[in-house]
């Protein structure tokens, strides 16, 4: 883990707008986060950025706190949110790895719609999240590789996505683009 101070403070922060219900929040973490992840192409930042996001979309659906499992999942994910953020400070990351990979694993005790709706919303938010990677620069591949999603999942994201519209940074005008493109065809 190679920003222990950043993760520490998105999931301390994650964990604050749970508890005041602040959803919208805790999906802007995910996108810090995944600005980190982007520079410095540390894993664990984007495992991070992938639980944030997907927790925010979770608690989002209000109706999911109906269905059967909600408590045991929401125990296991405020649990283990806990002990993550406990190991990270004292600066025992393999022990905050395993905490958070017991909130994805909670996900396998699930029975029900609930479980597969959520097991979804992990699947999109990985897909999501390395679509994002991509946007700030990483090629298809290398983002593939750090989110571990098939690199045909990625190509169907990116082909499915407006890109065009993306924030990406454009290093020459159009106009000059398209006078290199008529020298070079024309």
């Amino acid at each position: 883990m190679k920003e222990v101070g950043n993760v520490l403070r998105i999931l301390r922060e994650t964990k604050k707008f749970m508890e005041e219900g602040n959803f919208h929040e805790i999906k802007d973490l995910s996108s810090q986060t995944i600005h980190s992840a982007t520079i410095s192409q540390d894993a664990d930042n984007i495992i991070v950025a992938v639980l944030v996001y997907s927790l925010s979309k979770i608690l989002e659906r209000e109706h999911y706190r109906d269905m059967e499992g909600w408590s045991e999942f929401y125990d296991a994910m405020t649990k283990n949110l806990d002990l993550a953020i406990q190991a990270l400070e004292k600066n025992d990351v393999e022990k905050t790895r395993v905490y958070l990979g017991k909130i994805r694993n909670s996900l396998n005790k699930i029975s029900g719609d609930l479980g597969q709706y959520i097991k979804d919303i992990f699947r999109k938010a990985e897909i999501n999240k390395a679509f994002k990677l991509y946007e700030h620069g990483l090629s298809s591949e290398q983002t593939a590789k750090l989110l571990g999603v098939s690199l045909w999942d990625m190509a169907s994201y990116i082909g499915q996505s407006h890109i065009g519209d993306s924030k990406i940074a454009i290093s020459m005008p159009v106009a000059k683009r398209v006078k290199i493109a008529e020298d070079i065809f024309g």
